[in-house]
């Protein structure tokens, strides 16, 4: 009983990250801009990032043509990117971004959890690509 209450409220908080996704958006002048694609899906997400000089991420805004879960896994991670040093992405994984979700994702759907990993670790490489 106490699984089934827990995977209730994490599949009711992707839901409600669908359907209000937070930093959902665009920066004017981001220093970070980086867009990526799901082909067997369909899934398409773009990240902006804000990043200060002490390399602190300022702002991280997000837009995304997908599903609940690509889009709830970009919106939590922007929430956890947030206020990070942007070096913080280089350690992040497979296991943070399920763990964030916290309900088990079908081999079918973990392209799609894993976006946004993917879209995060490809600002990142940017970012450090002209220093």
């Amino acid at each position: 009983r106490w699984l089934k209450i827990s995977m209730d409220m994490y599949q009711e908080n992707i839901l409600e990250h669908y359907e209000n996704p937070q930093n959902f958006g665009e920066i004017s002048n981001p220093t970070v801009s980086v867009e990526d694609s799901n082909p067997l899906c369909g899934d398409k997400l773009g990240v902006h990032i804000l990043i200060d000089d002490k390399e602190i991420i300022k702002d991280i805004k997000f837009h995304c043509h997908g599903c609940a879960i690509s889009m709830a896994a970009m919106s939590m991670l922007t929430e956890k990117l947030l206020g990070k040093n942007i070096n913080y992405i280089k350690d992040l994984s497979k296991d943070d971004i399920l763990e964030m979700l916290g309900i088990p994702i079908s081999m079918t759907r973990i392209k799609c959890a894993l976006l946004s990993l993917k879209i995060s670790k490809l600002g990142f490489i940017e970012y450090h690509k002209d220093k």
